[in-house]
């Protein structure tokens, strides 16, 4: 994999918001999840709202995780963002990624966020571009001509006047008028709901399954997931283990690996082809935002992290 560019200084402001383990203050986060309606559920992640409530100098930094499509909309301070691949965009109102196998940088000052995680499916029906173009990308969604037909959604997100539940039924009439079921509709999800399992291990096998040939699985995997069979398969066994380490703080990784790696040097090497460091390394950072995230999302959603998310809205079941 292509390495990582990130290049920008750290200056510890938010030190006064941050116990001695890296987390943040009450306060600090608040978090609101929402759950798609069962027509759009298998197109989307999450409906997130996120408010960060920081002193005017202050900020909180962090790295996303490989994880699918992402529209995030801020009112107040805009973000700065840095791709692995050293993508930068600092100071728009409305974030756009791709999909990625790497994490990406970010920093958030004082603001008022919505984050719309985009399924395989999702990308399909409202982007509708190949996803292998479009990984890693880091980009001002005004701008970007893949993400142009969200700009009225920006408008209503943005408005730092705009209420949570008005919003979000804002965002699902948008969703709702904005394009119908995709011609591979089916496919992609026999492909996602395959993907998942954490026992899957051969190519063979997810072509099998899945109900297609392996030279059809890889084409509408790079198509509407970004990347080859393989890889995926790979970012799965790496975002259990990192998931499950997070989520247990007490333990340590030879404790929360994914049983599909032989031993814990393979565990490492397949860790550094993704997240760019090794797990040691990854554990001595702090994570004021994503440990705090991950642990609502998981009590609220039933999964910490988008990667794991079942294509059928919540992991929970619904009710």
């Amino acid at each position: 994999m292509a390495p990582f560019l990130f290049a920008w200084a750290t200056r510890g402001r938010y030190g006064a918001h941050m116990d001695e383990r890296g987390q943040v203050s009450p306060g600090v986060l608040d978090v609101r999840f929402f759950a798609p309606p069962d027509d759009l559920g298998p197109c989307f992640t999450t409906f997130y709202r996120l408010e960060v409530n920081l002193a005017p100098d202050a900020f909180l930094e962090d790295l996303l995780q490989p994880e699918w499509a992402n529209l995030r909309f801020f009112a107040g301070d805009p973000p700065r963002a840095q791709s692995g691949l050293g993508e930068k965009v600092e100071g728009k109102r409305f974030l756009a990624t791709g999909p990625s196998a790497h994490p990406t940088r970010f920093r958030l000052r004082r603001t008022r966020m919505w984050g719309i995680g985009l399924l395989p499916l999702g990308w399909a029906r409202f982007v509708d571009r190949k996803a292998s173009e479009h990984v890693e990308l880091v980009t001002d969604g005004d701008r970007h001509e893949s993400f142009a037909r969200f700009q009225p959604l920006a408008d209503i997100l943005c408005d730092p006047e705009g209420t949570d539940d008005k919003q979000f039924t804002q965002i699902i009439g948008f969703f709702r008028k904005l394009a119908p079921p995709h011609a591979d509709e089916n496919r992609i999800l026999s492909i996602h709901h395959t993907m998942i399992d954490p026992h899957l291990q051969l190519i063979t096998d997810f072509a099998r399954r899945a109900g297609m040939t392996k030279r059809t699985l890889e084409r509408l995997c790079l198509k509407h997931f970004g990347f080859s069979p393989q890889v995926l398969l790979r970012r799965q066994r790496v975002m259990r283990s990192l998931a499950a380490y997070m989520l247990e703080p007490g333990k340590n990784w030879s404790e929360t690996i994914d049983r599909l790696y032989h031993d814990q040097s393979h565990f490492v090497r397949a860790f550094q082809d993704f997240m760019g460091m090794t797990p040691s390394e990854y554990a001595r950072m702090p994570h004021p935002v994503l440990s705090a995230f991950m642990e609502e999302r998981q009590r609220v959603w039933g999964s910490p992290v988008q990667t794991l998310d079942v294509p059928a809205g919540q992991t929970k079941g619904r009710g």
